[in-house]
Formats: structure tokens, C-alpha cells, sequence
């Protein structure tokens, strides 16, 4: 089973890379047809690879899931595989490659979501393939669910949920848009930082102004924003308030992982000459996982074609606030509109919108005979248990299968490692992980469907 598992990997980068070449971009209403193309061509895939009831299931005003299932061991428990279809935009980024192209380089498959998320469920089907090829049957019975709106936050995953909730009827649920801290570490996501937005607008006049005129006596707005902005932020560039006091409970060997400043240039693109931020004695891993940050996502601030010697009536700017796990959605909210409302600058009128919805921050113990099945098949695989990590990032599928599947076993894993760079240019997939997570992948239904036992019919 092993070596059949490992000789894949070439046929799983091949059936991978025609996958990529699909730009099935989600934000884009113009590669609709692509996202739907490309569900089309998955789904004749899970056909000749041997699972039932493949089908593309669509909702109005949605774009597709995949769905396809192999439910021919009664006695046997249900697995639940997610993953997702859909990319982000390549628009503006400089790639050393053509994005949509994949290309292989010093063992890493380069393409816009090689490894987010395409490598994390293509990896199932290629162990589910061998597990066909060699036995003829899967130690589990599983179910498979592609969608095709994460990269947009999952807006219509829980309306897929009330129409099909056979579709997501299981008894334990592997989760696979995660990273592992290295490519020798594995990872188990446990923790996921949420999100939100809020729109802030200063405002002081009721027409621009001339600043010669009247620069020095009237609130400038465009400075004003920019100090409000500045006011949220220590020294180091960290959101000052609310931080999060990290218990001794959450101290977890995770901690050690290897987040090293070579490890940190490189993932984050810093430029030469550029350090990271400094830890001020506290882990990378606590400053990336467990505390909140902050990003500014837009302004509208004079570009260069809108130059003009003008005080400007008004200035806004959309912050994106990264939630810590543990933080509550309304302290986090007061604080900030806190310092952005008080004392302003020059008297200028300042409002603060946030957006609707829950940040989606994400906190989960992981216990039980599941989990302890998932550690027997990493350590087989890749010779060492999953270590439980956090991740920075926002997903909202995640906080959505935890809300109506928490009394499931939530196995969070994936192909993303620290040089990915998800959502950037050249993003890449390394070949060596790929292939572990596939014999991951063999060895897991073996060790699900003994753990579990008969759970639920099928």
C-alpha cells in the first residue's frame, strides 16, 4: 500500500496541474463559467475514479459544490472530506511563472492554489485511488464536498448545509485548507484567528478647500486619518488594545515550532534589509496565532491622477482587525472605535462602521479516539505525531463546520508549509509534502475506520 501510495504522486501532479490551468477565480462574475468548468471536469474525474452519486450541485445565486460519496461498508463509519475549488485573483501580482501555468522548480509546484487548496483534496483522491486500485473496496465509507466560494468567505456553504444536509451527514470530518508548521512537521490546526472590518471616515468640511488659503487653520483630514490610523499601533507596529493574555493552557510545545527569522524572511517576502517584527520576548508563534492584528485594506487618499493643493472634505479607510482566539467580537470593537472617537484630531468629526457578521475566531480541543487515529497515521507517514498549531489566518468554513458539527471530530490538516505563500505570488506546493500527505491520507481511513467503529448508517 505504501509503495503504491508513493509511485502516485507523479499521476496526482498531473491531474493536479489541469486542475490549475482553470482559472476559477470566485470574486471574478467573468470566471464563473471557469469555476463551473472546472467543477464540471472534477466531477467526471470522481466518476472514473470509482465513487458513486458523483454530482455538481448548484443553489440560485450560488456558484457549485462537488459532491460524490463510496458509503459500501455498513459496519463501518463515515469520513467527511472538504475542500475547496476556488481561487484568488492574480491580478497586479508579478509571478516568476504564469500563475495559471504550473510549473515545477527546485521540488515545488508553482500556481495559483497548488496548495490552497487543490493539493489538500487531491491528495484524498489519489489515496482513496489506491486504496480502489489495490483492494477494491476503503477501509470507510466516505463522502467527498468540493466547494466553490471559500476564497470569498463562504457565503452560501450553509445554505449547501440546509438543502443537502445528507451530503455533510458523517461521523467524523477531515478538514484540508491547513498548513503544517514545516515540510517535516505536520500540523493540526486548533486554533484560527477571526476577522472583521470597520470603516472609518474622518470628515471636517462641506467642500475641499484651498490649502494655501487655509492650511494651518482648518482639520486636515488625509493627516488626521493617518494619525487615527497610527494612534492603534505600538512602536513595533502591533495593535496596542485589546491584546490577549496568553494562559499557560495555551502554551503548547506548538510553540517551539520552527519560526526562525530565515523562516519568516523568506514566507513573508520581507524585503533586504527588512527584519521581522521583534518578539519582545514572546514566541513568533503567539504573535502570529494568539494575538490580534491589524491591516489597513483601503483608503481614499489622493492618488496621484487626483492631485491638487486641497484640504479635502472627508478621508476613510477600511481596516481589517484580525481576532484573536478567546477575544470577544464587542470588546474588540469598543476599544478600537475607543481610540479612533476620542480626542480627535483638530476637532474633525470621525465615524466608525463595522460590517455585519461574527469574526469567526476559532478555539478547539481536539481529544478523543479520532485524533488519536490521525496521530498513528502521521507518525507511519511522516514518522512523527501532528503537532497542534494555530493559524493567523481567517477561515469561515471552519468556525461554520464548528458551530454545526462540533460534536464531530474536526481533523484539520492540508499541504500548505511556512513558504506556500497562499494568496501571493508564486505560490507553490512542495512535491515531498504532497506525497506524504497522500500515504497520510492511505493509512487515515485505515485507522478511522477502526477507531470509530460502526457510528452512523450510511
Amino acid at each position: 500500500m505504501a509503495d503504491a501510495a508513493k509511485t502516485c504522486v507523479d499521476a496526482a501532479l498531473a491531474a493536479l496541474s489541469g486542475y490549475l490551468r482553470i482559472p476559477a477565480i470566485s470574486c471574478d462574475p467573468e470566471r464563473a463559467d471557469d469555476v463551473r468548468r472546472l467543477a464540471g471536469a472534477v466531477c467526471a474525474d470522481l466518476r472514473a475514479l470509482g465513487l458513486d452519486n458523483a454530482r455538481v450541485i448548484e443553489l440560485p445565486g450560488a456558484l457549485p459544490v462537488v459532491a460524490a460519496e463510496w458509503l459500501r461498508q455498513p459496519g463501518k463509519p463515515t469520513v467527511l472530506i472538504y475542500g475547496h475549488m476556488d481561487l484568488q485573483p492574480v491580478k497586479g501580482e508579478i509571478w516568476t511563472s504564469p500563475p495559471h501555468e504550473p510549473t515545477v522548480r527546485n521540488g515545488r509546484l508553482y500556481a495559483r492554489g497548488a496548495a490552497d487548496d487543490m493539493g489538500g483534496w487531491v491528495s484524498h483522491l489519489f489515496a482513496i485511488k489506491t486504496w480502489l486500485e489495490l483492494t477494491g473496496e476503503l477501509p470507510c465509507n466516505i463522502k467527498l464536498i468540493l466547494e466553490s466560494e471559500e476564497e470569498i468567505g463562504s457565503p452560501n456553504l450553509e445554505r449547501y448545509m440546509d438543502a443537502a444536509p445528507e451530503v455533510f451527514s458523517s461521523d467524523a470530518m477531515v478538514l484540508t485548507d491547513c498548513e503544517n508548521p514545516s515540510t517535516s512537521i505536520p500540523g493540526l490546526t486548533t486554533s484560527l484567528r477571526g476577522i472583521l472590518e470597520a470603516t472609518v471616515t474622518v470628515s471636517a468640511l462641506t467642500a475641499d478647500i484651498h490649502s494655501g488659503l487655509w492650511g494651518g487653520m482648518a482639520p486636515d483630514v488625509s493627516t488626521g486619518l493617518m494619525t487615527l490610523v497610527a494612534r492603534l499601533v505600538d512602536d513595533d507596529g502591533r495593535l496596542r488594545e485589546p491584546r490577549v493574555a496568553v494562559p499557560l493552557s495555551w502554551q503548547t510545545p506548538a510553540w517551539d515550532v520552527p519560526l526562525d527569522t530565515k523562516v519568516i524572511r523568506e514566507g513573508a517576502h520581507l524585503a533586504p534589509g527588512v527584519d521581522p517584527l521583534p518578539c519582545r520576548g514572546h514566541p513568533p508563534a503567539e504573535h502570529l496565532w494568539r494575538q490580534p492584528a491589524i491591516t489597513v485594506l483601503t483608503t481614499t487618499l489622493p492618488t496621484a491622477e487626483r492631485k491638487k493643493n486641497a484640504l479635502r472634505q472627508s478621508a476613510s479607510a477600511i481596516l481589517s482587525v484580525r481576532v484573536a482566539p478567546g477575544q470577544v467580537d464587542a470588546v474588540v470593537k469598543e476599544a478600537i472605535t475607543r481610540v479612533l472617537t476620542t480626542n480627535t484630531p483638530g476637532g474633525a468629526k470621525v465615524e466608525v462602521k463595522w460590517a455585519a457578521g461574527e469574526s469567526g475566531a476559532w478555539l478547539y480541543s481536539p481529544q478523543g479516539p479520532a485524533f488519536e487515529a490521525a496521530d498513528r497515521a502521521y507518525v507511519r507517514a511522516w514518522g512523527r505525531p501532528l503537532l497542534q498549531i494555530g493559524v493567523g489566518g481567517s477561515i469561515p468554513f471552519v468556525a461554520l463546520f464548528g458551530r454545526r458539527f462540533g460534536d464531530l471530530p474536526l481533523i484539520l490538516n492540508g499541504v500548505i508549509d511556512p513558504l506556500t505563500t497562499a494568496h501571493g505570488p508564486d505560490e507553490s506546493l512542495d512535491i515531498g509534502v504532497l506525497s506524504k500527505v497522500i500515504l497520510t491520507n492511505v493509512y487515515l481511513y485505515a485507522e478511522l475506520g477502526a477507531a470509530l467503529g460502526s457510528r452512523r448508517d450510511p
